[in-house]
């Protein structure tokens, strides 16, 4: 067959013709289009167990490629970050090349969706008012693994979107299948079952398709690392007031920079086939309401100090402005406000300027507030998540932003930065060198994360023997004790250590956990040099 009657001879399969356009209930997209969404790449079938991958495709479990160990890596830890595997899309803008087992979750919604066109093409056509004999149609596609354009065919019944399923089921069409041509029968057929089945898919798929937290249509469909799916608007909302996801409660780790995240490309691509009308206007709604969003993302500002993450804070609030702000803050449904430090030295803050306060700042959920006679009151709060003011007013004497979430680099880029620091200092070694260095005398950077995480626990538990007074019990009930998680070890370690705000600040504005251990690494060097000086004797001649 060549390419002219090809041309000639192919047919859109959901295109109404003229005798059925009044009850046609019309896609333009033929029908291995539409099913390719839940086909495997690899195995040319429908995804059994999908796995969501970080680039925003999906692979069966049982399809994934042969994986690898990874070296010179220390965090996070767990056995599914010990091994990668290349991604079949790796030539893909949207993909790194290769990925992590364990950033590799079941798909909870894509899933279902497989299954859901199970059940709507797996039944019978009552309605359609004709037999199999009547519905068949032939399929030509081009082999895509021949070089020498080799030509496949298939005679299908039952409809289009059933024969062409059937095919995906058997293994028969594959994934990539070029120049696909349809030839039917009888067209009057053609359309009658397939409009039967495409409406029994369309309301099947659609019920499974409102995202859980506005519980609207999903709007670029944002899958996070525990499988469950969002509109990507909802995900930054989440992120910035908790870290865990709004089903599960798992922690999410994500970063701040949701917007650059890849969306799941299977369900983009099913709701895109069957609701481009919807999809359109869900996202011209979603655009329209953006500019009230500012107004939620406005918090009031408390300048005083540094605050962390998971960290408490203890307040005593006592000038009017504060009184005012704080029993706002008591009277909103969530009890939030953003701690920020002083901006001593009058250092230009961005776009802010030489502010009062500095940029960066942790935002804090009161948990207990205890108003006093007089007006004052004491208040403890805990750092939720960490954030950037990028516009400032004020009200009634104190400061009000608008913020913007901080997280942390992605869990992939910081296992990265890990592996190629300790290579390159590795790479530096001489041969003959095969005693580890000293901790002390081990450049930070050459050091994997958990030795900076040892480095400093051992620091603590060194002080804790000498009985440090920062390490007093009364310390310790407010923050508790030492953290061995790498992510949490820093917020308290800067709480309960005896640095400057300044020093502190830098913690708060660091975005990976490596980065900030660099950081509570050099304060303990700093001290322990500081013990070693004032220990030594001096001797008068």
């Amino acid at each position: 067959m060549n390419e002219d009657e090809r041309d000639a001879q192919a047919h859109d399969p959901f295109k109404p013709s003229s005798q059925s356009q009044a009850s046609y209930t019309s896609l333009a997209l033929p029908a291995h289009t539409l099913l390719r969404q839940i086909q495997c790449a690899r195995c040319s079938r429908p995804l059994r167990t999908p796995l969501r991958l970080p680039c925003g495709n999906a692979l069966c479990r049982e399809c994934l490629p042969p994986v690898q160990p990874r070296v010179g890596i220390t965090y996070p830890a767990g056995e599914g970050r010990k091994y990668r595997f290349n991604c079949p899309w790796e030539k893909n803008e949207s993909c790194v090349g290769e990925h992590c087992v364990a950033d590799c979750g079941v798909d909870v919604l894509l899933t279902r969706l497989v299954e859901v066109v199970e059940e709507a093409l797996s039944g019978n056509t009552s309605g359609a008012g004709y037999g199999d004999g009547d519905s068949r149609l032939d399929l030509t596609w081009a082999d895509p693994n021949d070089l020498e354009e080799t030509w496949k065919t298939a005679t299908l019944d039952g409809g289009a979107l059933r024969g062409v399923y059937g095919l995906i089921k058997e293994g028969r069409l594959d994934y990539d299948a070029s120049d696909v041509v349809y030839q039917w029968r009888d067209v009057v057929v053609e359309t009658s079952i397939d409009a039967v089945l495409l409406t029994r898919l369309k309301q099947a798929i659609h019920d499974e398709l409102d995202c859980q937290v506005c519980y609207s249509l999903i709007s670029d469909p944002l899958t996070t690392p525990c499988g469950h799916t969002f509109c990507r608007k909802c995900v930054e909302l989440v992120l910035n007031h908790s870290d865990l996801c709004p089903v599960c409660r798992r922690k999410l780790n994500m970063p701040s920079t949701i917007q650059a995240e890849p969306i799941n490309a299977r369900i983009t691509g099913l709701m895109e086939c069957l609701f481009p009308d919807q999809v359109s206007a869900r996202r011209e709604s979603i655009a329209h309401d953006e500019a009230s969003l500012d107004n939620e993302r406005t918090i009031p500002l408390f300048v005083s100090s540094v605050a962390f993450p998971t960290m408490p804070i203890f307040l005593h609030i006592f000038e009017p402005r504060y009184r005012i702000m704080i029993r706002r803050v008591m009277d909103s449904p969530e009890h939030k406000f953003g701690m920020v430090a002083y901006n001593r030295a009058q250092r230009r803050q961005g776009g802010l300027g030489r502010t009062q306060f500095m940029q960066y700042g942790t935002l804090m959920l009161v948990d207990r507030y205890e108003p006093l006679p007089d007006g004052r009151s004491l208040v403890i709060a805990t750092g939720v998540s960490r954030f950037k003011v990028t516009k400032a007013d004020m009200l009634d004497g104190y400061h009000v932003g608008q913020i913007e979430r901080l997280g942390d680099v992605p869990i992939t880029v910081e296992e990265s930065n890990e592996a190629a620091e300790t290579a390159v200092f590795a790479e530096t070694l001489p041969p003959s060198s095969q005693e580890p260095q000293e901790q002390t005398q081990q450049p930070l950077e050459s050091m994997s994360t958990q030795q900076l995480l040892d480095m400093a626990l051992d620091f603590v538990h060194a002080q804790h023997r000498v009985g440090a007074p920062w390490l007093h019990p009364r310390a310790l009930m407010a923050y508790g004790n030492e953290p061995t998680d790498p992510s949490r070890f820093p917020w308290w370690f800067a709480s309960i250590l005896h640095v400057s705000d300044e020093e502190k600040y830098g913690l708060l504005c660091a975005t990976s956990v490596r980065e900030r251990l660099k950081i509570s690494a050099r304060w303990v060097k700093k001290l322990e040099s500081r013990e070693r000086y004032v220990a030594i004797p001096v001797t008068i001649d």
